[in-house]
């Protein structure tokens, strides 16, 4: 009684910090759509497009306040009887989104400690895009949100699938990742060789496939973003394989699946997001995408996509044949049985005289 009362106390915590840590984001958001320009510098380009804007953050306040439903779900008793897309799917774009601010911001951080060359948009000759504190207070949001969300969620998924994920690579049944899934991993190792390159390229400094105004605008913080991509995509790559081809048979069967669930939600929900971000008319042709860099984001959207896809097979199979699985007879009914005389042959034995 205690535990599951420190549970329940634990779990309404984390909640509560999850909707505090979306604040900070909502209000920013709402009061640029009232027309505020809190945090918004002079000749940043967002004042540019206001109507845009406007739409823009109208959309992020819904997706953010997604957040607040999320982690309701995932802390209310209602939430475990929902169909199972309905909180997974949230919480992996969630978790795609999220995840590179959780790991790159710390890290850009530290860079600019250890004093990264280039580390603020104006050191590059161009207006600054919003004020340096606006990313400290929205980027710390985040990233509480996150852990807040994402501990919820491994509690949620815990006590509701984690019969899925115990074991080790070499228990996994043949059904449950076959000859069409080895093909998926393998056309997704395949096509993320491409999108890997381009970002490792760009991480190390080479503006190869960049537009002129990306390659200008380039600072420390870029090349950390473009060198945990390519982290993720890799990371998408190799846990998919893992469950495909059971390379490492002695593995946990919860370690490809957190590489999988993570790695597939950065490549396909930022590739998305950022292959449908470059799609609209950039007025300065400086700006504007190149194909190379469509590639890159359409390839790490695609193979984001694959390897979600095998992820959600794979589950799908483990949780059909876990219903399968044979009932154990009761003990009274085996009894029973045992008591029941065998019914009288119709017909005499052969060696029986008639």
């Amino acid at each position: 009684m205690t535990q599951t009362l420190v549970a329940t106390r634990s779990r309404r915590l984390l909640r509560a910090v999850a909707v505090v840590s979306c604040v900070p984001y909502l209000a920013l958001k709402a009061a640029w759509v009232a027309g505020s320009r809190v945090g918004i510098p002079e000749g940043s380009s967002l004042l540019e497009h206001r109507t845009s804007m406007a739409v823009a953050n109208t959309l992020s306040v819904v997706l953010d306040s997604a957040v607040i439903v999320l982690a309701l779900v995932l802390t209310r008793p209602w939430g475990l009887r929902l169909p199972a897309w309905l909180p997974a799917f949230p919480v992996w774009v969630a978790t795609g989104l999220l995840a590179p601010i959780m790991t790159g911001f710390p890290l850009q951080l530290l860079v600019k400690a250890l004093g990264g060359s280039v580390n603020k948009a104006s050191d590059t000759g161009r207006e600054p895009f919003l004020d340096e504190w606006v990313f400290g207070v929205v980027y710390t949001g985040f990233i509480v949100q996150g852990l807040a969300l994402g501990t919820l969620f491994v509690l949620y998924a815990r006590d509701r699938w984690g019969h899925l994920w115990r074991g080790r690579v070499w228990e996994l049944p043949l059904g449950a990742v076959g000859a069409a899934q080895r093909v998926t991993a393998g056309a997704a190792a395949v096509l993320a060789l491409l999108p890997i390159a381009l970002h490792l390229l760009w991480a190390f400094g080479s503006a190869a496939g960049l537009s002129a105004g990306r390659a200008d605008d380039r600072t420390s913080d870029f090349y950390v973003l473009e060198a945990m991509t390519a982290v993720f995509l890799v990371a998408a790559v190799a846990g998919a394989w893992l469950l495909a081809y059971r390379s490492a048979p002695s593995l946990p069967v919860k370690v490809p699946l957190a590489l999988t669930w993570v790695g597939s939600g950065v490549a396909a929900c930022w590739g998305g997001w950022l292959a449908f971000a470059s799609l609209p008319g950039v007025d300065d042709i400086a700006d504007r995408p190149t194909p190379v860099m469509h590639l890159a984001y359409a390839g790490q959207m695609i193979v984001g996509i694959l390897v979600a896809t095998l992820v959600t097979h794979f589950l799908a199979e483990r949780s059909a044949g876990a219903v399968r699985r044979p009932v154990p007879v009761p003990e009274r009914s085996v009894a029973t049985t045992a008591r029941t005389p065998p019914a009288e042959p119709s017909t005499a034995p052969a060696d029986r005289p008639a």
